[in-house]
């Protein structure tokens, strides 16, 4: 009996010293984040050999499922989290005291990075003015349009203010090359079901679907405005759009043949152009966005993704080390950006001398320098987790109205305007009962 329990203990002490020296574990969604930080983790794992980190990467969908559970079932997750906007704002349901996710902002503000952050991209990581996030990125929005095409035609189009004065100006570009009655060419890549696109526009102008405290304002009068605008663009003889995907064969075809002149790029797809659409290397160029009325905003916003520590991580301190290794990093910064296009949130890094260097893909422009004079404009987000439901319901609104206009032949943005109010206020009414379920179910 003494010796069994003389082994029983030997075996109890090894496993705890085991689970004392298990790795800190990190998750990824995205694979070329990976290969960024790699580097950065083998480093940190060479210089210490009681901390070491294991980088995981995850589907996105696959992290979702594990988060959320182990959120809600106070079961162990990662000890530091990369996740995008709209899995990070599912995790923020419910009372504070209930978020996996460290609130951050006293250390933030204790080391200095509160004021260095650039504002807009701390606000999808915010709730009742607690961060539980390191911001990831900016990704503001740029125009990027075919300068050899529109150039050979004696049209510039850099003192561009707004959209209308575009589509003005370009219009004689739209060229019928068949002879079938229908242009062949379309000055912006854009489309009422490309949800993306719909949601960049309406915050551009603007818009929001919740305030920062979660109150819903998802059939304001300027959505309905800014959405009644867009789905003008989209619908008619008239018409100025064209269904041109991102990430798509058919999207890169028609940019490279000239079918689209022009389409709006947040900072993470100067990568994916270079990579998936080489032929149009050296003909594209960039610009801020025409805003919707002189004097308005002149970039959006696509996208987002932040750094979380877990309530699970058995240390803190180690996990918030190793974070700005990751996050508050010169080297990092600059891999990102080579690799990516991506330039970073925090504001005192916005001097590095390779935002200023050319970029053959687009003309020789620095286009980092150009996405950091847009960052400090991009519009600020809300954290609510219903977010993605409203983004949602706001791409099938704008089916919907185009799907109007063309039944009734009303093709003005004034014409449009009645019946962008009564599709919004109906999709609200949608989005305030599956709230109310929600919270209910959850207050149980």
């Amino acid at each position: 009996m003494i010796l069994a329990l003389a082994l029983l203990s030997s075996v109890l002490i090894a496993m705890q010293r085991m689970e004392e020296k298990a790795p800190f574990t990190f998750w990824v969604f995205h694979y070329g984040h990976v290969s960024t930080y790699q580097p950065v983790i083998d480093r940190w794992n060479e210089q210490h050999p009681d901390a070491q980190v294991d980088m995981v990467h995850l589907h996105l969908i696959a992290m979702e499922r594990r988060l959320l559970s182990g959120f809600m079932a106070g079961t162990p997750v990662a000890d530091l989290i990369e996740v995008e906007r709209r899995v990070a704002a599912r995790a923020f349901m419910g009372p504070d005291e209930l978020i996996g996710f460290y609130d951050l902002t006293d250390r933030l503000r204790a080391e200095g990075l509160l004021e260095s952050f650039n504002r807009p991209s701390l606000s999808p990581w915010m709730k009742h003015g607690k961060i539980y996030g390191i911001p990831h990125d900016v990704h503001p929005v740029l125009l990027a349009y075919r300068w050899d095409i529109i150039e050979a035609a004696g049209i510039d189009i850099t003192g561009v203010e707004t959209w209308r004065e575009l589509f003005e100006t370009l219009r004689p570009l739209m060229q019928d090359f068949d002879g079938d009655g229908r242009p062949d060419r379309y000055i912006l890549g854009g489309w009422p079901a490309f949800q993306a696109f719909v949601e960049a526009m309406i915050r551009q102008a603007g818009g929001a679907f919740f305030t920062p405290d979660g109150e819903i304002v998802f059939a304001s009068e300027r959505n309905a405005r800014t959405l009644a605008e867009v789905v003008s663009w989209c619908v008619g003889p008239d018409r100025v759009c064209t269904d041109a995907r991102d990430s798509t064969v058919s999207g890169h075809r028609q940019r490279l043949e000239g079918t689209v002149l022009c389409s709006i790029i947040p900072d993470w797809q100067v990568s994916v152009w270079r990579n998936e659409n080489p032929g149009m290397s050296g003909k594209v160029k960039l610009m801020p966005l025409p805003a919707f009325e002189p004097g308005g905003r002149r970039t959006s916003v696509w996208g987002g993704t932040m750094l979380g520590i877990t309530k699970s991580t058995r240390d803190f301190e180690t996990a918030w080390q190793l974070a700005r290794e990751l996050y508050v990093s010169r080297e990092v910064a600059e891999i990102t950006f080579r690799g990516t296009g991506i330039i970073p949130p925090n504001r005192d890094f916005w001097d590095m001398p390779v935002f200023d260097e050319p970029e053959p893909y687009f003309a020789g422009q620095p286009v980092g320098r150009l996405f950091i004079e847009q960052a400090p404009y991009v519009p600020e987000r809300s954290s609510s987790p219903f977010e993605q439901m409203a983004m949602e319901k706001m791409s099938s609104v704008a089916v919907l109205l185009q799907g109007y206009a063309e039944r009734e032949r009303k093709y003005s943005a004034e014409e449009l305007l009645p019946e962008a109010r009564r599709l919004l206020r109906r999709a609200e009414d949608e989005i305030r009962s599956h709230m109310a379920r929600t919270l209910s179910f959850e207050n149980l």
